[in-house]
């Protein structure tokens, strides 16, 4: 498993090693000990499944607030997105800034996201299915989101040109600097 440094060093991109020969192909997507031994350890409490039909399909900027803050690892089993985390801890130099990168079930990359980013992910192939881990159950009291259109993020979406399918829930989370819940 190889684990590399985004511009924000708290997001990782995490590559499993896939082992192929005439019958497919066979990967260990997650193995707790080798994250021990690249100093990561998370405790993942649940899996989610989320199918895209339409290209273009925009799925976030969510997150939760504390006491129930998820950490989260996403991959693609097919299809592709541009997936992105925005930094939302106060404290640190990278706060309001964003990492781009694009998952796929060919590059078959991963993205840990931790608590204290928002994520989103747009899809950029139709039928697109991505499954993620979270560290904490989903608490409708402490989800919050942020403006996927926030022009002070500067996110380069790759929408097509009619714009992105948003829920209607995700066209009015605010803007960042109107975030009343933030990380310290």
């Amino acid at each position: 498993m190889q684990f590399d440094e985004t511009a924000i060093p708290a997001v990782k991109i995490v590559t499993p090693k896939k082992h192929g020969d005439a019958r497919g192909f066979f990967s260990e997507v997650y193995k707790r000990s080798d994250w021990r031994a690249a100093g990561l350890d998370f405790a993942f409490v649940q899996d989610n499944h989320s199918y895209s039909g339409p290209v273009g399909t925009l799925r976030g900027l969510h997150f939760q607030i504390e006491p129930a803050g998820q950490s989260k690892l996403i991959r693609v089993v097919r299809g592709r997105i541009l997936d992105i985390a925005v930094d939302l801890r106060r404290s640190s130099a990278t706060f309001g800034k964003h990492v781009a990168v694009e998952l796929s079930a060919q590059n078959w990359r991963q993205l840990l996201v931790p608590i204290g980013f928002a994520h989103g992910f747009v899809t950029l192939d139709p039928d697109t299915e991505v499954l993620y881990k979270v560290t904490s159950l989903y608490s409708p009291a402490h989800d919050r989101g942020l403006a996927w259109d926030d022009p002070d993020l500067g996110i380069e979406w790759q929408t097509p040109a009619g714009g992105p399918l948003l829920s209607e829930r995700d066209t009015n989370w605010p803007r960042l600097r109107d975030l009343t819940h933030t990380f310290a």
